[in-house]
């Protein structure tokens, strides 16, 4: 007996050091070694199955620990409202991330999964975030190093809810305001939306000065993978119409929306989306020569390449029409992670059977799985894969309100101020009897801020999220002795008969996002015009137009005195009324033409028809008051 309990100390000895060596030869869990080593090493390891399981995405609402171990799903993403709860705090973000990071740890060889959200003007979709002006707003700003500090803020947000990437920046360069995205666009000179990636260093990090052109960079835990999107030509399509066909040129299409493609991967981007648009009839993504031949193999990008949500299914008309011939096109052009929010286990079987029968090769697969464990193992999702609370206090920061604020003064643009130069109506006097403020988004929070904000679409109202509205802001800037009336749509009559000193009409679009903006006539919303007639016609006054892009403004300009392009300025409104009041001056310049009317649609700067009611980068300016 004793001899065989010897034996059997010694068995369980051996089996025990056997897999301390074996552990130790994991070469993948091993941060001292290689980046390639460990790729590799576990990519030496993997299945089939595994391997599928990296490329998929799916959202939160249907995702478990279970289902994240059963089929080794790669990433989460919450699409636009996906929330753990109304009103989630940082703490219950925190939790379900990390339920969902155990299930992926849990797994055979515990490749940790990486969780994605549209964080597109600051930490959008979360309650009591900071919402910083839309891209457009940014680009007025002709400011890179302000970009970067978003950037930066926006990160620290995103990571204080476990998050660790963002489907952002989208640097489309849009060349018609009536595409629906516009405002997500900083401009339409892809020289300024160069200037303003700038703001990948900042959610990821500044790039070390001997890394390897088009390797993705993440500098650990308190900053997020990013992503460049939608490549390539998304802002191009006929009409603006969201979704659609890019006419241009090779050399139109290199020229104006690919620019901004080279600075991001430069920056070390990590990612890059497809976009839902084709180039010449050919859905991009199922383009093959521009994902792959181009920006894998020519411009050497070395992250991961991921679709949009149900990307491939739109390959067919109509969508998912032919799922499998749209597995075959979108990963055979090169799209490595794919979005499948729902149906994850079809994208699955499918995959899984054309890689047996030969369809796609072995070859596309790895080098899918290679790029998405390249950004993992870079950004340190092995080393820290779970989530704590100690990021929970930057989550709508005053610092990072402060900063937002700024953001919001620089975006303004001032294209009237008085009937001459001589007699401007701006700066505004705070000290003033009676001062009326009108207009339907002068006092909502949810209008200020468009859409992409807690809701996909946006929503109308000020109990959405914590923030200042522009009416609020103005009560709060003005002496203490002057008097405020709002009412949103008066009379002329009632503004004659008042007596007020001055008005500030705050009006504009409705909040939407994609193809819901898609729009043709690109009128203000609701009694928008009405007012600025009633209120205009009745008293001096300052027009505040709240919008994602030029609007038709055109009719109403003569009877306006001061007039101010304030974009979709977020939760800070303060940083409005910092200029109207003089605290800052003026500085914002038009990141796109303002036309005269729709019929000049398409119109760009340059181009030989141009004749605009204001011009790009026209942008009047003014001195802040001596006291600041």
């Amino acid at each position: 007996m004793a001899k065989s309990g010897v034996f059997l100390v010694g068995l369980m000895l051996l089996q025990c050091w056997v897999a301390m060596a074996e552990a130790e030869n994991f070469k993948y869990k091993d941060p001292k070694q290689p980046l390639n080593v460990r790729i590799k090493d576990l990519m030496d390891r993997m299945t089939l199955e595994e391997k599928i399981g990296q490329m998929v995405q799916i959202d939160r609402s249907v995702a478990s620990s279970q289902v994240m171990k059963k089929y080794y799903i790669g990433s989460v993403v919450s699409g636009g409202g996906s929330v753990p709860k109304p009103k989630a705090s940082a703490e219950d973000w925190i939790h379900m991330v990390n339920d969902f990071q155990k299930g992926a740890l849990s797994t055979r060889l515990g490749i940790p999964m990486i969780y994605g959200i549209d964080a597109v003007h600051g930490h959008n979709n979360v309650y009591n975030a900071t919402i910083f002006p839309h891209n457009i707003g940014l680009g007025a700003t002709r400011d890179p190093k302000l970009a970067r500090k978003i950037g930066e803020a926006t990160a620290l947000e995103v990571r204080a809810t476990g998050i660790q990437y963002t489907f952002a920046p989208c640097i489309a360069v849009c060349r018609d305001p009536r595409w629906g995205r516009c405002y997500e666009s900083y401009s339409e000179d892809h020289k300024v939306v160069q200037a303003m990636t700038e703001i990948i260093p900042g959610l990821q990090g500044e790039i070390p000065a001997n890394s390897t052109k088009g390797v993705p960079y993440v500098a650990g835990k308190n900053k997020v993978a990013a992503c460049a999107k939608h490549y390539v030509g998304d802002g191009g399509t006929t009409k603006g119409i969201n979704e659609n066909n890019t006419m241009i040129s090779r050399h139109g299409l290199l020229s104006i929306h690919m620019p901004a493609y080279y600075n991001s991967i430069i920056k070390g981007v990590a990612s890059v989306m497809v976009s839902y648009s084709s180039w010449n009839g050919v859905k991009m993504h199922a383009n093959h020569n521009l994902v792959t031949d181009f920006l894998k193999n020519t411009l050497r990008f070395r992250g991961f390449v991921i679709s949009d949500w149900e990307g491939i299914d739109r390959i067919t008309t109509p969508p998912h029409a032919n799922y499998s011939y749209s597995i075959y096109a979108g990963i055979t052009a090169g799209i490595d992670m794919v979005m499948v929010p729902y149906k994850y286990t079809e994208f699955i079987d499918g995959l899984t059977t054309q890689v047996k029968n030969n369809l796609i090769p072995m070859s596309r697969i790895d080098d899918a799985v290679r790029r998405i464990l390249r950004v993992k193992f870079i950004m340190g999702l092995f080393e820290n894969p779970l989530a704590d609370n100690s990021l929970a206090n930057q989550l709508g920061s005053q610092e990072h309100r402060d900063l937002a604020r700024e953001a919001v003064r620089k975006s303004l643009v001032l294209l009237k101020n008085g009937e001459n130069a001589d007699e401007p109506l701006l700066p505004l006097p705070k000290k003033a009897k009676k001062i009326l403020v009108a207009g339907s988004h002068a006092d909502n929070l949810g209008y200020q801020c468009g859409g992409w904000t807690i809701g996909w679409q946006g929503l109308s109202g000020n109990n959405l999220t914590k923030g200042t509205t522009i009416l609020s802001a103005i009560k709060k800037t003005v002496d203490k002795d002057t008097v405020v009336v709002y009412m949103e749509n008066p009379s002329l009559e009632y503004v004659k008969s008042n007596n007020f000193s001055y008005a500030i009409v705050v009006v504009g679009e409705t909040p939407y996002a994609e193809t819901n903006g898609d729009s043709m006539n690109l009128t203000i919303s609701g009694k928008g015009a009405d007012t600025i007639n009633n209120v205009c016609g009745g008293v001096k006054c300052v027009t505040v137009i709240i919008s994602g892009r030029p609007v038709v403004i055109q009719p109403y300009v003569d009877v306006i005195e001061a007039l101010v392009a304030a974009w979709l300025p977020g939760t800070e409104g303060h940083g409005v009324t910092d200029v109207l009041f003089g605290d800052y001056g003026f500085s914002g310049k038009l990141p796109r033409t303002w036309f005269k009317t729709v019929d000049q649609l398409p119109m760009n700067v340059g181009d030989p028809h141009y004749d605009p009611l204001y011009p790009f980068g026209f942008g009047l300016e003014t001195k802040p008051h001596k006291a600041h």
